[in-house]
């Protein structure tokens, strides 16, 4: 970070996790940190912003700015990059806060402070933090409520669910609130599973939003990287996952490896990760992900699967809900002249001399999930080797089943197993 630029804290979590109250004891106890703050509320009054400015010399003076009747990361997004730029012009400040709606996802936040823009010229975006509930954080992942989203045409609403565990994924500090509402056991619980979500953030407890604010203004947290890359092929990365497990190749001799296991903690919070290099029959996989295991709480990766030959399709889970979603060609479906331009530029992709880049890459994470059957499972819905050979897998996409997947890139699929 040059002297010129200033440090960006993006604070998201759910409705009424504690963030404003983080916040309010952040400009309390600021001391000689001179500090502005964005806030975001879904109303035509913004509250967050109204009770921010109670009592604090920074609002009197123009230090809070706010957004009202819209989500930052998506319907007022320029209005956003307006008003970070109007602060940086008009006021003398060390460090800018953006409070973003409990409905906002982190990522397109972000990225307005990591690309080509009026307010990436002038800030350096520093640390995601995400503010948890522990009173509800557990129960959350069981929740079939549904929240509005308009971040992409054609999108459906999104379970909150979901929403949390990607706003817990992307942050570089986990601030777990009401950790007094709790006892010891059920936090001890909600911080293993925390940090089995994201083993690369910090782990912070905080009562009513008190939290030293080193650990979220100027950590130094933040990678780019951390945000992946944009359009081109699929990208997908698990490998905090899967750091001890090498790809393998499901060939004809079913010789297979069942995934790396994480080590097994206090409340048995483990991850299991799986990857193989044969498509998914798609009536099989199906059936899976309809009855997966009551102990998943979250599964996420890339598929192959059969019929989809030319098409990498994500897979994600949260509590009760699934989603596929068609994220871009896989560069082995490609024109030759294509491949090779591309991997010339991309030296680390995953590549086979069979298959290209067609491949599963998948974790599961939730309470013993290593005692599940998981990687037999999933093995039992690969194209079988008489499929294979007769080239039936080819058209899996003309069935029932099959036509419930994607057919092309944006397009996702949304399944409530409630």
């Amino acid at each position: 970070m040059t002297t010129n630029e200033i440090p960006v804290t993006l604070l998201s979590g759910s409705l009424g996790a504690g963030k404003t109250s983080t916040l309010n004891h952040l400009l309390e106890n600021a001391g000689d940190r001179r500090i502005a703050v964005l806030v975001n509320d879904m109303g035509e009054i913004n509250v967050d912003a109204e009770l921010l400015s109670t009592g604090t010399d920074v609002a009197a003076d123009g230090g809070v700015a706010e957004l009202s009747n819209g989500c930052i990361c998506c319907e007022r997004q320029d209005d956003l990059e307006t008003e970070v730029a109007r602060l940086a012009d008009e006021r003398e400040f060390d460090y800018l806060v953006v409070e973003a709606s409990g409905i906002s996802e982190p990522e397109p936040v972000a990225r307005l402070f990591t690309t080509a823009s009026r307010a990436a010229a002038v800030y350096d975006l520093d640390t995601l933090v995400t503010v948890v509930d522990a009173t509800q954080f557990l129960e959350t992942f069981g929740d079939t409520e549904t929240v509005e989203r308009e971040t992409a045409p054609g999108s459906e609403d999104r379970p909150l669910s979901d929403l949390l565990v990607e706003q817990i994924e992307t942050a570089n500090v986990l601030l777990l609130n009401k950790c007094d509402l709790v006892d010891e056991e059920e936090r001890e619980l909600a911080e293993e599973l925390l940090s089995t979500l994201n083993p690369g953030a910090k782990l912070v407890g905080s009562v009513h939003g008190r939290v030293d604010p080193g650990e979220i203004l100027a950590t130094g947290r933040f990678d780019p990287d951390d945000l992946g890359e944009t359009g081109g092929a699929p990208t997908f990365e698990i490998d905090r996952h899967m750091h001890e497990h090498h790809d393998h190749d499901h060939d004809h001799d079913h010789d297979h490896d069942h995934g790396h296991v994480s080590p097994e903690r206090t409340y048995g919070i483990t991850s299991i990760s799986y990857r193989r290099r044969r498509p998914f029959h798609p009536e099989r996989l199906w059936e899976f992900v309809t009855d997966l295991p009551g102990a998943v709480v979250r599964s996420k990766g890339l598929c192959w699967i059969a019929g989809r030959d030319d098409l990498a399709v994500s897979y994600s889970q949260a509590g009760p809900t699934v989603r596929f979603e068609a994220v871009g060609p896989w560069i082995a479906g490609l024109p030759e002249i294509e491949q090779e331009l591309y991997r010339d530029g991309n030296s680390d992709l995953p590549w086979d001399d069979e298959h290209g880049d067609r491949r599963t890459e998948l974790v599961f994470i939730g309470r013993d999930v290593d005692d599940a059957g998981i990687p037999d499972r999933l093995d039992d819905c690969l194209v079988t080797d008489d499929e294979w050979d007769a080239g039936e897998w080819e058209t899996r996409e003309r069935t029932e089943t099959g036509a419930r997947y994607p057919v092309e890139t944006g397009e996702s699929v949304e399944i409530d197993r409630r």
